[in-house]
């Protein structure tokens, strides 16, 4: 028997319309987020997903109310599937980050997990609470179709830790608004990758 992992990021908000670094803030999706949102509902219409489990940020949440009203199954708040919490940094445009904190940006783009980040998470801190909740969430629903609704840097985090892939290894992944990542987990609880960052759903609009 086979656990599904149905992991999808949130549609396009205001502040990635806007290149800004957005953490914890809770920013709303715009008009394209939520035709985005809209696209992907209708991917995942045919998969037979049993249960949801969202970030309770707005933008991942709409998202999963989207999703939740298209295929008929039920919403979970998560606030462990929250985006990274990036302190000093959130708020700030990548050109005002790459000004004001350049070493450490470039950091960031190369190894990030050596960042340290004023007031701020490590990428290994997000990995560690995206990893817990997950595989307590698939004991509690072995053998069924789940959606996990997050946000890029906690989704692939918590994908490379799934894989058993090294944390420095993170700047060579790409996550996109609403695109959807597959991966069974086996019954020795090892994690296959199916799908990765898929967003043919969306057509022209991303």
């Amino acid at each position: 028997m086979v656990t599904r992992l149905y992991i999808a990021r949130h549609g396009q908000s205001k502040w990635n319309l806007e290149s800004r670094m957005q953490g914890m803030k809770d920013i709303e999706l715009t008009q394209l987020g939520l035709e985005q949102a809209e696209l992907l509902a209708k991917r995942l219409k045919g998969e037979n997903i049993n249960c949801i489990y969202s970030s309770d940020l707005k933008r991942a949440y709409t998202t999963a109310e989207i999703i939740s009203k298209e295929i008929n199954a039920p919403i979970v708040k998560i606030e462990e599937f929250r985006e990274m919490s990036f302190g000093v940094w959130e708020g700030l445009t990548a050109k005002e980050i790459e000004e004001n904190y350049q070493e450490l940006y470039d950091l960031w783009k190369t190894d990030p997990r050596y960042v340290l980040i004023e007031n701020a998470e490590t990428l290994e801190e997000v990995q560690k609470r995206m990893l817990t909740k997950t595989k307590e969430i698939v004991e509690e629903n072995w053998g069924k179709n789940i959606l996990i609704v997050s946000h890029g840097t906690s989704i692939k985090a918590l994908i490379l830790g799934l894989l058993e892939i090294d944390l420095s290894f993170y700047p060579s992944f790409r996550m996109d608004n609403a695109s959807l990542s597959i991966i069974d987990i086996k019954e020795n609880k090892k994690a296959v990758l199916v799908l990765y960052n898929d967003t043919c759903h969306l057509g022209e609009r991303k």
